[in-house]
């Protein structure tokens, strides 16, 4: 099968497990592949109205949805929600990791556990931990194509201020994603597709109060969802976005250090972008700016 054109009948039929499935971007993959024709949906969030409130309205559309809470921080929940998924759905078509955090601050304002561990538990660990959970099967399995979407950032391919846990998080995703990807293709399992979906700014709420660098509008999270699905059905290995993003790197790649981070402040304004940020307060925690624990929504 060609990875150029995207195939929608990989989505007719499939079971389809998304990560932070109860809010923003998270829930449109879940609606967008019930519109294509999944037989099931395995939702994964921690808050655990949302999804239940996801998977009544898909199920009233004849789609199985399961809404399954677990906080993908911890990996003896992950395993728990894994073998409850696997014995009510089988193993996912579709594996999308979306869930994501983010704590907008300089590095000696985060807190070790609370921002610092949790950030890279929920951005980087919980999706290497609930791949491993079912990439034995989904590779044994070549039945049909699978896929397996990755969510990182533009902010896991450059540095940027007030980010520094975020990016190093996203960091740790790109590569692994990327890595996982040339494993199942020199192993041979060239029905399973890993996708690393790099975007900019959404206006997911997440990053409320961020501004978008020069030529980088943010992006609505339907445009975002549009491009990483369209991508992951087509087997594309990265997706970086807008264009700015992908050119910002290759720039980056042949100026000195300093000329790129004079050229990112003073004309792109990329290192100023998060100087406004507030982000969405957490519903238990209204004293502390960030993004509530999972999924970018």
């Amino acid at each position: 099968m060609s990875r150029t054109a995207p195939d929608p009948s990989l989505v007719r039929g499939a079971t389809v497990l998304i990560t932070g499935a109860g809010h923003g971007m998270g829930a449109l993959y879940a609606r967008r592949a019930a519109r294509e024709g999944a037989a099931s949906l395995a939702l994964w969030d921690r808050d655990t109205v949302a999804i239940e409130q996801l998977a009544a309205e898909l199920s009233a559309q004849g789609v199985d949805a399961r809404a399954y809470p677990v906080d993908i921080s911890q990996q003896q929940q992950i395993a728990s929600a894994a073998a409850d998924t696997r014995a009510d759905l089988g193993t996912p078509t579709l594996l999308v990791n979306n869930a994501g955090i983010v704590r907008g601050a300089m590095f000696w304002e985060h807190d070790p556990e609370r921002d610092i561990e949790q950030t890279v538990r929920i951005n980087s660990l919980g999706p290497m931990w609930l791949t491993r959970e079912f990439l034995p099967d989904m590779m044994a399995d070549a039945s049909r194509p699978r896929r397996i979407l990755n969510v990182a950032s533009a902010a896991g391919t450059m540095p940027n201020p007030r980010m520094s846990v975020y990016a190093a998080s996203k960091w740790a995703l790109y590569g692994w994603s990327e890595s996982l990807r040339l494993e199942l293709e020199r192993s041979g399992h060239r029905h399973l597709a890993v996708t690393t979906f790099c975007p900019s700014y959404i206006s997911t709420g997440m990053f409320d109060g961020a501004r978008g660098p020069l030529l980088t509008p943010v992006m609505t999270p339907e445009r975002a969802v549009e491009k990483a699905w369209m991508a992951m059905l087509r087997g594309t290995p990265v997706v970086m976005t807008p264009w700015t993003v992908k050119s910002a790197s290759m720039l980056r790649g042949v100026l000195p250090t300093r000329a790129w981070d004079l050229i990112a402040d003073r004309i792109f304004h990329v290192y100023s972008s998060m100087d406004q940020f507030t982000g969405r307060r957490t519903p238990d925690r209204s004293d502390r700016p960030t993004e509530p624990g999972i999924g970018p929504s």
